[in-house]
């Protein structure tokens, strides 16, 4: 039987050119079965629970079921179509039931609580301390404590809520792929780069269509609201891409997020939570919503008087620039990209040519080798779910396997918006053996043309470098158990690693190490590196009361009784009154297509990519006091950060790498927000 469906036999790496789709579901049920038996294996035990027959045999079962899911759902997300989507519409709520028959399987959590209730007197290193603590809290906060009756109202609550949660997701794939904005006329593509509109006609041909065709894709959407003259097209796509899932039709998704907002608040009341915000936060750094209320709040007073002054200033700048009278959200990016090539005489136009796709890999590839020690070498013996997916194997100095690393980075119909890192096999440590992690990094960059490679934004680079620090956190796990092992930390602290990468993108050190022309090769210009520096605070004020409204917003549907809310647009304006600067736009929702908190694992979380930076600015501020590429600081990142996963309470690892808790200072300052 195993023979005719390769994911069920023993693999290391995903064999993805020999898996039928008609493979997954069939071995999806296996895995459970297979699953099942470990756990009947432990519960079944005539011995005396201990750590080992029981907690670590919990952390090691259903190692199959793993692996075929993550595969399975990373496929879902960068390479899908129906019949892929049809399968995870059909396998969720058989995985959601699974988790839920071991969480509620009651003589296994009484062995997890004999060992619990006796963990003062055993000998536990931290991390079987952080292991055994996170293993009884994984039966408490989902059930275990609850009646019969109270269970069995849990198991039906989580089935419904993984049904949504990826009808949520697929509605926003199917929005954002029928969207076409068709152009026939090149007079109404003024503003915008010939590299853009070679892409757009390409986009076109490809299609049979005449003209040029503009989509909701990132790269499509973003340059094209940045810099087309035509406001009346960008007001066109800015709407189209506003009003996805929200225009009353099959593909809405105004009654899923109420249903999901009160599933969650439910479920957490279920469990005597008061929200659930309160549920989440919890197992969080920030602990309870009143502190990340207090952190928004506190953020926002600090941006909203410079927010305010920068609004003012655009609002004047397209005044005098186009006789705008009101500035609307389709003037944003176009009005900043104009005042910022007044101001520092800098555009994407200018430095692309220095960001070339393959040059911005080899400098993160060095720059991790100068911080870390690792070496990338590409490879092309490994299978791969799509052709354009690039593989390296990972070194140490001494040649030691670290890890294997997949990079997809170009649009396509099946692969969902945005950029994010992803694993297909975790570390671990096992019976002596270190089992090494494949990690894959997953974006949307633009695409190379007939006439030019794959030339980056700096957005793009950020990003690149962003989801690379992601994978650092994987590909440099050293710990025994893969629950806890690499980006398996507090959500407010998984963006530490990638968001403090970033900073690399800014230093002059850095830059001179890939930052070089495609055609020429020479290095990006000094004056170049200084107005990058200079225009990173630009409308810093107007960035950061934009991610407090996406955190406020977050807070908004998960930390209070959403019982009485009705109408979703409504409940959105009072949400983001405090942090308002444009008009309203009645067409347009955010909470119908905000998959972070809809469908990723951002609810109540969403908070923690400003909570991060507060880390990260903290941590870098380490760096520049002792050189950017300094050793012995990358070491202390390394040995208590990276490699360390979820062993420990994130603050702990952080003061042992800082010396000292972080601070808000750091990243004012570098926001620019307070005086240095």
């Amino acid at each position: 039987m195993s023979s005719q469906n390769i994911l069920l036999e023993d693999f290391n790496q995903a064999p993805f050119s020999s898996i039928k789709t008609s493979d997954y579901k069939p071995a999806i049920l296996k895995a459970i079965e297979l699953a099942q038996k470990d756990i009947e294996a432990i519960t079944s035990s005539k011995e005396e629970p201990t750590f080992e027959n029981t907690i670590e045999a919990l952390e090691f079962s259903g190692k199959k079921l793993d692996r075929v899911t993550s595969i399975f759902f990373n496929i879902n997300s960068a390479e899908t179509n129906e019949e892929i989507q049809k399968i995870a519409q059909d396998v969720s709520p058989l995985l959601s039931e699974f988790k839920n028959d071991i969480i509620l399987n009651n003589v296994l959590f009484k062995r997890v609580k004999k060992v619990y209730n006796r963990r003062e007197s055993m000998d536990l290193n931290k991390e079987q301390t952080t292991l055994l603590d996170q293993k009884y809290k994984a039966f408490t906060r989902n059930g275990a404590n609850l009646p019969s009756e109270g269970q069995q109202a849990l198991r039906e609550i989580d089935k419904k809520l993984s049904k949504l949660k990826l009808q949520f997701g697929e509605n926003v794939l199917a929005e954002t792929n029928k969207y076409e904005l068709v152009v026939t006329e090149e007079s109404r593509l003024g503003g915008l780069p010939d590299s853009f509109k070679e892409e757009a006609r390409n986009i076109a041909k490809s299609k049979d269509t005449e003209g040029w065709i503009i989509s909701l894709e990132y790269p499509s959407y973003i340059p094209f609201m940045k810099y087309a003259d035509d406001r009346e097209l960008r007001k066109e796509l800015s709407l189209a891409f506003g009003s996805r899932a929200f225009k009353g039709d099959e593909l809405d998704n105004q009654q899923i997020v109420l249903d999901i907002a009160k599933l969650r608040y439910e479920r957490a009341k279920l469990l005597g939570f008061d929200s659930h915000a309160h549920f989440v936060l919890e197992e969080r750094m920030a602990e309870t919503p009143q502190k990340v209320e207090s952190f928004l709040e506190e953020m926002l007073e600090k941006a909203r008087p410079a927010a305010e002054r920068e609004f003012s200033q655009l609002e004047k700048f397209a005044k005098e620039l186009d006789q705008i009278d009101t500035l609307q959200k389709w003037d944003s990016a176009y009005y900043a990209e104009k005042l910022k090539q007044k101001l520092f005489d800098l555009d994407d136009e200018k430095l692309k040519p220095y960001f070339q796709l393959e040059k911005v890999i080899d400098g993160v590839f060095t720059i991790a080798g100068k911080l870390y020690g690792l070496n990338f070498e590409q490879t092309t013996n490994v299978d791969v779910y799509h052709q354009n997916v690039r593989t390296y194997n990972v070194t140490d100095t001494l040649g030691n396997d670290i890890a294997l690393f997949y990079a997809d980075f170009h649009p396509r119909p099946g692969k969902r918006d945005g950029a994010w890192m992803t694993i297909y096999k975790q570390q671990s440590i096992e019976n002596g053996q270190n089992e090494r992690p494949h990690i894959s990094i997953v974006c949307n960059f633009t695409k190379p043309t007939e006439k030019q490679p794959s030339l980056l934004t700096f957005n793009e680079v950020t990003t690149l470098f962003h989801e690379f620090g992601h994978a650092l956190h994987g590909m440099l796990a050293n710990t025994t158990y893969p629950s806890l092992s690499g980006a398996n930390v507090y959500w407010d602290f998984v963006e530490l690693p990638s968001q403090v990468l970033e900073n690399w993108c800014y230093e002059e050190e850095a830059l001179q190490l890939f930052a070089k022309h495609y055609k020429t090769g020479e290095a990006i210009p000094q004056e170049y590196i200084t107005k990058i520096k200079e225009s990173s605070n630009f409308l810093e004020g107007m960035a950061t009361l934009r991610q407090l409204s996406f955190g406020m917003l977050d807070l908004s549907w998960h930390a209070q009784d959403p019982s009485n809310v009705s109408d979703v647009k409504s409940h959105e304006i009072e949400a983001f009154e405090p942090t308002k600067l444009f008009p309203d736009v009645a067409s347009n929702c955010m909470s119908t297509a905000f998959s972070h908190i809809f469908q990723g694992g951002y609810s109540a979380g969403y908070y923690s990519y400003k909570w991060a930076e507060v880390l990260d600015a903290d941590a870098f501020e380490y760096f520049t006091e002792n050189g950017i590429f300094s050793k012995d600081i990358a070491d202390k990142f390394k040995d208590n950060i990276l490699s360390q996963g979820g062993t420990e309470h994130p603050m702990e690892l952080y003061k042992r790498f800082r010396g000292k808790e972080p601070k808000p200072d750091a990243l004012l300052r570098r926001a620019g927000l307070i005086s240095k």
